[in-house]
């Protein structure tokens, strides 16, 4: 029977693991299993990736790519952006604006961002606001959680936007946990950060913005600052 890509990538490392055995006398046959295994999944995982980390974050940043951040009322299928922010890889503020939503914000989530129902109420609608958010991402995006970034612009829009329109994010998590080298053999992919977690680990908090995390325009320069670093401290 013929093996498919993994089957023969582990194959081959643990053919090779045999050969050296004489090498790992004191190695666990279960954890080598284990091990090749996990080889066997990240040359699978690379060989769909052209470019490296840092390849990756200076194409953005020579593009000048613009980062995308939003807050909302909450993370299941009925939330709502109440707040988005949007500047480019220079650090030029492009978009910055509260929203009012359909619905109230819920105590738990002002919690969070700390965004109030009286915070939003003279603000524009997504309606009003759709046209500019269409217009700054039309040459693609970055977000730092792309996956949830793109559902939350999708799900606020509703059928007033065929989703296409917004494009495929790329996503500075998946970016930043290629580049932190953390592999998780469960998943076959590595383990993927919180923001907060990759600016400390990369000394990239930003000095463009003196306010909290969890508001659109800190995550934003927080996301700036951690592609900077991958990109090598390129400006």
């Amino acid at each position: 029977m013929e093996l498919n890509k993994r089957e023969a990538f582990f194959a081959a490392i643990f053919n090779g693991f045999l050969s050296h055995k004489d090498q790992f006398n004191d190695a666990n046959p279960d954890e080598a299993i284990r091990t090749c295994w996990a080889m066997a999944d990240r040359i699978i995982y690379h060989s769909e990736r052209v470019e490296s980390p840092r390849e990756i974050a200076n194409r953005w940043i020579d593009k000048n790519i613009v980062i995308v951040d939003t807050e909302t009322t909450g993370l299941d299928r009925e939330a709502e952006i109440i707040e988005i922010s949007i500047i480019d890889c220079t650090g030029a503020i492009l978009l910055n604006t509260l929203i009012k939503p359909s619905k109230d914000i819920p105590a738990e989530a002002t919690e969070i961002h700390g965004i109030t129902n009286e915070m939003v109420e003279d603000e524009p609608s997504w309606k009003e606001m759709l046209p500019q958010v269409l217009e700054l991402i039309s040459r693609g995006w970055v977000a730092y959680n792309a996956k949830f970034d793109a559902r939350m612009l999708e799900q606020t829009s509703g059928s007033r936007v065929d989703p296409d329109y917004f494009g495929v994010p790329e996503c500075a998590m998946q970016l930043y946990a290629e580049y932190n080298g953390e592999w998780d053999k469960k998943r076959r992919k590595y383990k993927w950060k919180k923001l907060t977690d990759a600016a400390t680990s990369l000394n990239a908090w930003p000095e463009e913005i003196d306010e909290n995390p969890h508001r659109a325009l800190y995550d934003c320069y927080l996301t700036l600052g951690v592609i900077r670093s991958i990109a090598g401290g390129k400006k």
